[in-house]
């Protein structure tokens, strides 16, 4: 209600305002026999696959752009949420959209997915979800007609804390930035690095805030709850088999580890300390709320830990302003 409902709305409003704003133009030229222009054309057929973790917002993120320039869409949900995107597709009908523009089809990904992909009459696809999966898009549109291909994949994003940052609100915005949605979000901050110095005392914070986040997971109905389940059993068994992984491997749990006494699909937000860049709950994206955080001692190592991964798509840095402005957009 507060997230992603009105998020979505504004997506929704934002493209509404393109319809009428993509257009070609008319390029001067020095010879008076010649008319020079640029044309923009719907690219045609867009095939949209969605991942289950914000089905709503991910729903209206692929369908308004491709809408507001003119293409039809097969939008496939993830058979995990299928009844959001019906539903959408539903008020598409009632908001007057002729039959065919936009069309809904629930599947699994081995068989709308792939069917998708290798479609000959499917001039786009976009796609959001994880890696593994976005290699066979790849591949598949490539053996097809080299459909043009947008992927979102998975991440496994570094959150840098120095030593000038507001400690307070630093450990305040980790807990949010792993724990939101239950650690269900592509841009997670799942790895933390805080500068030695100050490695102690922010980790004291971040397990007191994590515990007060741990202490309203619950009824995902009842308006105090901040966290609820994850999405199916086999998510769940997948975050608690990287939890059993973390400790085997010799991590040291500060907050959580221990499993939902209650029923549901639920995993207890869990902190990590001691790691090492050898484990897989710091190489490997996790997709739950787990958090593995370790510490640097210089400006260069702290690039260096942020960059030691396969994965590419967001980051955060706490420090002053100054520190800030220090480091180059290019790390």
């Amino acid at each position: 209600r507060e997230l992603d409902l009105v998020e979505s709305i504004a997506c929704l409003r934002y493209y509404a305002g393109w319809t009428d704003k993509i257009a070609g133009q008319t390029i001067p030229t020095d010879d008076l026999n010649k008319l020079a222009y640029t044309l923009h054309e719907p690219i045609g057929v867009c095939a949209q696959i969605i991942p289950w973790n914000y089905p709503i917002q991910m729903w209206t993120w692929k369908t308004a752009p491709a809408l507001a320039a003119g293409c039809t869409v097969i939008m496939k949900p993830s058979e995990l949420t299928p009844l959001t995107a019906l539903k959408l597709c539903e008020l598409i009908v009632e908001a007057g959209f002729p039959p065919g523009v936009l069309n809904c089809l629930p599947s699994t990904g081995p068989l709308g997915g792939a069917a998708l992909s290798r479609h000959m009459d499917v001039d786009k696809i976009a796609f959001t979800g994880s890696t593994a999966t976005g290699r066979k898009i790849l591949q598949a549109a490539a053996q097809s007609n080299l459909k043009k291909v947008t992927l979102e994949l998975g991440g496994k994003s570094p959150h840098l804390i120095f030593a000038s940052a507001d400690l307070d609100k630093a450990a305040e915005q980790a807990v949010l930035g792993i724990m939101s949605n239950m650690g269900q979000d592509c841009c997670g901050g799942s790895r933390i690095y805080a500068e030695a110095s100050i490695y102690d005392k922010f980790i004291e914070k971040v397990a007191a805030r994590a515990k007060e986040f741990s202490a309203k997971v619950g009824d995902p109905f009842a308006d105090d709850t901040q966290g609820g389940p994850l999405v199916s059993a086999g998510q769940r068994d997948k975050v608690w088999g990287y939890i059993q992984s973390g400790i085997n491997e010799g991590a040291k749990t500060i907050v959580g580890g221990k499993g939902w006494d209650g029923k549901g699909f639920y995993i207890l937000p869990t902190v990590f300390t001691d790691i090492k860049p050898s484990m897989k709950i710091v190489r490997e994206e996790i997709f739950g709320p787990v958090v593995a955080i370790g510490k640097f001692e210089t400006e260069q190592e702290a690039i260096e830990l942020a960059n030691a991964t396969t994965y590419g798509l967001a980051a955060g840095i706490q420090s002053s302003p100054v520190v800030l402005t220090s480091l180059s957009t290019k790390n």
